[in-house]
């Protein structure tokens, strides 16, 4: 008794193929414009550059402040910024310092006639510190 054989179907391989190919162009979009690809590189090392300028601007004004808390060290405290501090801190002037009153925004107050924001600059400070 003769065996009939099936043909396999002819769409099968087709389909794979299909598959296979689909998978390789979704590869290749990805090494192109995926979020490592090719395209964002030169982004990234934009950003990086970015974060290399504002990370010395910060290392610059981390070393300000190390080296204004270094002045405050008793071995070699300086009179000078001694001085600045306990001005800031209470809000007192020598007689010979010249006042500048300012807005919040750090502008210098003025009046309405120029002789008058003259004279706020030139007044004489009865209290300070000696």
């Amino acid at each position: 008794m003769p065996t009939r054989l099936k043909r396999p179907p002819f769409w099968r391989p087709l389909a794979m193929t299909a598959a296979l190919v689909g998978f390789q162009g979704y590869l290749g979009y990805s090494a192109l414009n995926g979020q490592f690809g090719t395209l964002s590189q030169e982004q990234m090392k934009a950003d990086i550059e970015e974060l290399k300028a504002q990370s010395s601007v910060l290392q610059a004004e981390i070393d300000s402040y190390r080296h204004r808390a270094s002045l405050f060290d008793p071995a070699r405290l300086d009179p000078d910024i001694l001085t600045e501090q306990a001005r800031a801190m209470l809000s007192m002037a020598r007689p010979e310092d010249v006042v500048v009153m300012v807005d919040p925004n750090g502008k210098p107050i003025a009046g309405s006639s120029p002789g008058l924001a003259e004279r706020q600059l030139t007044d004489i400070i009865e209290d300070g510190i000696d």
